[in-house]
């Protein structure tokens, strides 16, 4: 996924002078993504109730991959509907990534090695150390890939709201 176009979201009046600041850059943004720790999720039950729960997971090649059991609300959620939202905990320095999330095929080779230095770094700490092999097999470990069509970000509100579109 590629930034296509940045730019600024639409304001309603009294939430301040949008165009005021710098727009942020995507890498800053992205940063954000890669060193977090807990994210939101969240999805649409099949009767159109919102649904949002913490995850771990980790953000390489500009997607998110998070695992867990393909019994769980939110992975039912998505097996009807694959539009979604990822939220960081930072409500100053707010990341809102807009996406669609699949079971992707089983993760081999490479990407398996980099997401499992990359859960190690994060998540060993905490009890969560998957090997390269985690996602390889049958059901893939329930794992989802979120792929990102926007993001809206800021450091300052509203002075440097940025909006990313991916292509």
């Amino acid at each position: 996924m590629a930034v296509r176009r940045t730019g600024r979201p639409m304001m309603p009046e009294g939430y301040g002078v949008v165009e005021s600041g710098p727009m942020l850059d995507w890498e800053a943004v992205e940063a954000r993504l890669v060193e977090s720790i807990h994210y939101w999720l969240s999805t649409t039950r099949p009767d159109g109730r919102p649904h949002v729960v913490p995850r771990w997971g980790v953000w390489i090649d500009e997607q998110f991959f998070y695992d867990g059991s393909p019994e769980t609300r939110h992975a039912r959620n998505l097996g009807i509907n694959a539009h979604c939202v990822l939220h960081l905990e930072d409500g100053d320095a707010a990341t809102i990534v807009e996406g669609t999330s699949a079971v992707p095929t089983p993760v081999i080779g490479e990407l398996g090695n980099r997401m499992s230095n990359e859960y190690k770094r994060k998540y060993q700490k905490l009890g969560y150390a998957p090997g390269p092999d985690a996602w390889s097999g049958e059901g893939a470990g329930g794992l989802h890939v979120l792929a990102p069509t926007s993001a809206l970000a800021w450091s300052q509100f509203p002075r440097d709201v940025t909006r990313f579109e991916f292509d």
